[in-house]
């Protein structure tokens, strides 16, 4: 029996050797002294979101910050995400809904709601968060604390991601391995070149004159990528970047149900590549396979053990045993470290499978059409 084919096992033990890389959680942002003082103004831009708006506003009502305004922009909602809004603003004079306005010709939702919040903020520091969203009371304070140690332009962070449903728990580790193993926080913090940062659009803490320097939001208001086109151009403003972990003191929950996470993958991973990818024009038409093969790794050992069942696979059963029982053990420990069931990382396959799935449609669907929040935008 030659061993030769046993080498094939090789590349699925480099992602176990990686574990320790992708379990150092630092900078925690708990390691920053906290600060307040600085007038400051989140802005959350809600469209739909009547189902956590709510819980998201309170939990920064409850923030130890101070002095502390909350901004709602209500991007034309047709839900009862206004009038949420307004029963909070009655209850505590720190929460303000703006109405938006009709969005422009060349905007995307999310920036146009961004600026139009921007506008109207009157804070020194600038932060943008999600709807939904959750904050723990410190974490303002320690982010600020962050901001003036570090002397970051651009400040943000990588908060627990709550999934609760088999879609959720199935798909989300299997974007959240691609996503920490190019941009771990630690690997951002080094970066000087702008292809090799990325900011985490659920949660963007700016000074006013750094996030004026850079642009604003008008400077990517043709991007769906936002969070990562607003980092890539601070980084090119001369702006310093700097992520931290958050994982005790915020968290958020992404998607709710296969359909929600499909349309919200389905509008990114195509077009945060190309925009990632903005440096290299000669690797861009490389993308649908960049972007699939990944899952197709995790995908490929299993199906040789079941052919091997069938006696189809002949010599290479052997290693693809090997190399599926190496992934059975990463991905149970990766997705436990998610705050995910360990046991859920034995249906690893079955992630890959959806997540390369989303690949190819947001490949098919991103370049030239997106839907997101009702909305449909053409692309270039």
């Amino acid at each position: 029996m030659t061993l030769l084919p046993y080498l094939a096992v090789i590349p699925y033990l480099g992602p176990l050797g990686l574990l320790g890389i992708l379990a150092r959680k630092r900078p925690d942002l708990k390691s920053f002294p906290p600060r307040t003082g600085r007038p400051l103004s989140v802005i959350i831009p809600a469209r739909n979101e009547e189902g956590v708006i709510e819980q998201c506003v309170r939990s920064i009502l409850g923030s130890t910050y101070s002095p502390l305004e909350i901004l709602v922009v209500d991007d034309r909602s047709t839900d009862a995400t206004p009038r949420i809004v307004e029963r909070l603003a009655r209850e505590d004079g720190r929460v303000k809904l703006i109405r938006g306005e009709p969005l422009p010709e060349g905007w995307y939702g999310k920036p146009w709601a961004c600026v139009q919040g921007f506008r109207a903020a009157t804070g020194e520091l600038i932060c943008f968060t999600d709807a939904d969203t959750l904050h723990g009371p410190a974490l303002l304070t320690h982010s600020v604390g962050a901001l003036e140690r570090t002397g970051a332009g651009l400040f943000t962070v990588m908060p627990t991601q709550l999934m609760l449903t088999a879609p959720e728990r199935l798909v989300l580790p299997q974007i959240a391995y691609l996503l920490i193993a190019r941009y771990h926080p630690d690997r951002v913090n080094r970066a000087t070149a702008a292809r090799d940062v990325i900011a985490n659009g659920q949660y963007i803490l700016m000074p006013r004159a750094a996030y004026e320097r850079m642009g604003t939001h008008e400077k990517v208001k043709h991007e769906v990528a936002e969070d990562l086109a607003l980092a890539q151009e601070s980084v090119r403003a001369g702006e310093k970047l700097v992520m931290a972990w958050a994982l005790d003191l915020m968290s958020t929950r992404m998607y709710t149900s296969w359909a929600h996470l499909r349309e919200g993958w389905s509008k990114n991973l195509y077009l945060g590549a190309r925009r990632g990818l903005d440096d290299h024009p000669w690797l861009q038409p490389l993308i649908p396979a960049l972007l699939v093969l990944p899952f197709l790794f995790w995908i490929v050992a299993p199906l040789l053990v079941i052919l091997g069942l069938f006696g189809v696979t002949g010599i290479f059963t052997g290693p693809a045993i090997g190399a599926t029982i190496a992934s059975l053990i990463f991905w149970s420990l990766f997705t436990a470290a998610m705050g995910t069931p360990w046991i859920w990382g034995l249906a690893y396959p079955a992630g890959a499978a959806a997540a390369g799935y989303l690949a190819l449609r947001s490949t098919w669907r991103g370049a030239r059409k997106i839907e997101w929040k009702g909305r449909t935008y053409g692309t270039n």
